[in-house]
């Protein structure tokens, strides 16, 4: 349930294996790209530094894990593009002591990377198999803060609710009720938005006394938001 990269054979071609002064070269120009793009605020920056992006990658696509592309990862799915993981981030205006909700596990990068900055991350995916495979890289990592579930991410998770903010990484024709009903007053929801998987725009919807604000931040591309469980 994350960004959509269209396949094709050239994306297969196995890169050669890079040494350490190498890995560190890339990781460096990694950070100088997400800066390029506009992730800018320091703690997000900081995060996407703790957090290795080559850990979540694995297979035919690691030597790609740090250049700024979604990538495959299994059950149909991608890890995002770092730069979109760095702006949804940002775009959340995050606290040390929110409590999140991301619905789409996918690999667990996102999740990793908000576990950094929130008090509390809860991640629900529909994809048992992605779920299992992120819990345990959560646990190699000690990242004792993230609470992985798998099930139906569309309906939320109301016995843990309300939540401080909220991510979507998967397209919906509209910010979901039933999650913008999980939001507390004060919180903020950013959730792709749109018809099509051609035509979407990420979205920052504030919860305030008097309704729900809606801003929109910039054109985005990721797989839609699918209702109930698969079958791995």
């Amino acid at each position: 349930m994350t960004e959509r990269r269209p396949s094709s054979q050239g994306d297969a071609t196995p890169l050669p294996p890079l040494n350490a002064e190498d890995l560190a070269e890339r990781k460096m120009r990694f950070l100088f790209a997400l800066r390029s793009k506009g992730v800018i605020e320091a703690k997000v920056l900081e995060a996407m530094e703790r957090v290795d992006r080559g850990l979540f990658v694995k297979g035919l696509f690691a030597e790609r894990a740090y250049e700024d592309m979604p990538l495959p990862i299994g059950c149909g799915q991608t890890i995002s593009q770092p730069s979109v993981v760095g702006l949804m981030t940002q775009a959340l205006e995050l606290g040390p002591r929110d409590t999140v909700l991301e619905i789409g596990t996918g690999s667990g990068y996102q999740a990793a990377i908000l576990s950094q900055i929130a008090r509390r991350v809860y991640t629900i995916d529909r994809h048992r198999r992605l779920v299992r495979d992120a819990d345990a890289l959560f646990r190699a990592l000690n990242l004792t803060n993230i609470v992985t579930l798998a099930g139906d991410g569309s309906h939320g998770l109301p016995d843990q609710a309300p939540f401080d903010r909220i991510i979507v990484t998967a397209a919906a024709e509209d910010p979901p009720g039933p999650l913008l009903a999980q939001l507390k007053i004060g919180g903020i929801m950013v959730v792709p938005v749109g018809q099509s998987d051609t035509v979407q725009s990420l979205i920052r919807v504030r919860k305030t006394q008097s309704g729900l604000d809606y801003e929109e931040l910039r054109p985005v591309r990721f797989v839609p938001l699918v209702e109930g469980t698969a079958t791995e």
